[in-house]
């Protein structure tokens, strides 16, 4: 009787092993499953609304490429879900290349907006001597008169931050990110350690003050409209 407990507990713990080891392939395809499920949602996502959330949607990519790629082992790289990642991985490349040209194409939009030719607040913030264009590449600012160019913006602004309007805001935004985007060729083409740290202490009293200026332009904008509904 001994030996036949003996042996029927060897069943019973071989059948409980068996069984824990499908478990885990069973969730090691589910992991696989979501993984797939998650790529096709952000593919039937319209493009306003990927742009709107992409870092969450990326972040969200990251997390369940990883558990269908480690599902593999435990899958002993199973063909069929290695050919699932494969395709899915593609399908994501593809929207991940459609969201990043669908930004980079409303940021120049925007851009261009933001700044026509000839416009008066451009000419004040720098010069109407100084083209700024449509496509704002500032190709005039360089190592030599950078911190001028933030100076003369910072100074501008602060004088005459209370009388702009939401939309006279969204301009300067634009500017002043233009112009950031300009900094980054500048420095390696010599800006000195001096003008660059210069121009942080001007980025820093900056932005701030722009914060600021910005939400209670919104608040105002809020508040006329009530009152025109009203």
């Amino acid at each position: 009787m001994k030996r036949f407990n003996l042996a029927l507990g060897v069943v019973l713990v071989a059948a409980g092993l068996t069984s824990c080891k499908d478990e885990k392939k069973e969730m090691a395809k589910t992991n696989v499953d979501h993984y797939v499920v998650y790529v096709d949602s952000v593919n039937n996502l319209d493009a306003a609304e990927r742009a709107a959330n992409w870092a969450a949607i990326e972040a969200g990519y990251q997390a369940r490429v990883a558990e269908a790629e480690a599902a593999l082992a435990t899958l002993e790289n199973d063909a069929e879900s290695q050919k699932k990642i494969d395709e899915t991985k593609s399908k994501y490349d593809g929207v991940k290349v459609q969201a990043e040209n669908d930004a980079k194409a409303k940021a120049q939009a925007d851009m261009a907006a933001a700044a026509p030719a000839g416009n008066s607040l451009a000419d004040l913030y720098f010069g109407a001597g100084n083209v700024v264009g449509n496509d704002m590449t500032f190709n005039w600012v360089n190592k030599d008169n950078i911190l001028s160019v933030y100076t003369k913006f910072y100074e501008t602004f602060n004088a005459n931050k209370e009388e702009y309007s939401r939309q006279d805001l969204d301009k300067i935004k634009a500017y002043y990110e233009a112009l950031d985007s300009r900094k980054n060729t500048v420095e390696k083409e010599g800006l000195t350690g001096e003008d660059n740290r210069k121009i942080a202490g001007l980025k820093l009293k900056f932005a701030p003050k722009f914060r600021w200026e910005r939400m209670t332009a919104k608040g105002e904008e809020n508040k006329e409209a009530k009152e025109k509904a009203n």
